[in-house]
């Protein structure tokens, strides 16, 4: 391996224009900031520009540097210190100091990056107060940072060694749990998500894991009329969050109130 190739795989690296712009912007430590040579666009003299605000050091590299990444790097690549996580009780504490009711995400098994990468955009996009994650047989890396776009800069990711005991952490502080599973009776729209919850996601292959379903309150489906009898995990995250959110700013309102939901 040459020199720039084990330089560029040494360390901590995100690459991509969202991730390095955001990772800027948030204030994680960026140790510095490599552009391709030959990439001189608005994005990249934005980033430039960035970095010179915070006194980050700014190189200008040729391909050969880029081939140690993965595909869709952009011409962009900044080493950057640890991401800032939270513990569990960080994560609790959150929606209290926001003065908002507590919203999170549980995320079982899925293994696909630009499937958690999507999904953390999402949750950030839509205000959720923080993502759950096993610390085993989860997706990690470059590509899930780049998949989210520069959100895993902002929402606040906790990873567990046992998802189980977080679930009954959450259920003891007074959170009802959510589940999506197809053969769920219930209709998404008809369950009441304007209390404080979490939502529980699985992976598309297995799904959520017997045992974890167990923890769940209620489990409600998504409608599935079509030919193919399932949609990809962050699409369907996707629209379980944003019914969260339309119900939360429609209880705002002086709306009848919703009915608690049964199993």
């Amino acid at each position: 391996m040459n020199d720039q190739r084990r330089k560029a795989r040494a360390g901590q690296w995100l690459c991509g224009v969202n991730s390095a712009r955001e990772a800027l912007r948030s204030g994680r430590v960026v140790h510095e900031v490599c552009l391709y040579r030959g990439r001189t666009d608005r994005a990249a003299e934005e980033i430039a520009a960035l970095a010179a605000r915070r006194g980050v050091s700014v190189k200008s590299v040729g391909r050969p540097f880029f081939s140690a990444f993965p595909k869709g790097h952009q011409g962009v690549a900044v080493r950057v210190g640890a991401a800032v996580t939270a513990s569990l009780e960080e994560l609790i504490g959150i929606s209290d100091r926001k003065g908002e009711r507590p919203f999170y995400l549980i995320v079982d098994g899925i293994e696909d990056p630009r499937n958690l990468g999507s999904i953390i955009r999402t949750a950030e996009v839509a205000g959720v107060h923080g993502v759950i994650l096993q610390k085993r047989r989860v997706a990690s890396g470059e590509t899930v940072a780049k998949a989210s776009a520069g959100a895993v800069e902002y929402v606040p990711v906790v990873r567990v060694a046992n998802i189980k005991h977080a679930m009954r952490e959450l259920s003891e502080q007074g959170i009802t749990i959510y589940s999506a599973e197809a053969g769920a009776g219930h209709l998404y729209w008809d369950a009441d998500l304007t209390i404080p919850l979490a939502l529980v996601v699985g992976s598309e292959g297995k799904g959520i894991r017997p045992t974890v379903r167990r923890y769940c309150d209620h489990t409600v489906r998504i409608p599935v009329l079509g030919r193919i009898n399932s949609l990809n995990v962050s699409v369907a995250t996707g629209i379980l969050v944003y019914e969260v959110v339309r119900q939360r700013m429609s209880s705002a309102s002086p709306d009848a109130p919703r009915a608690s939901m049964h199993t």
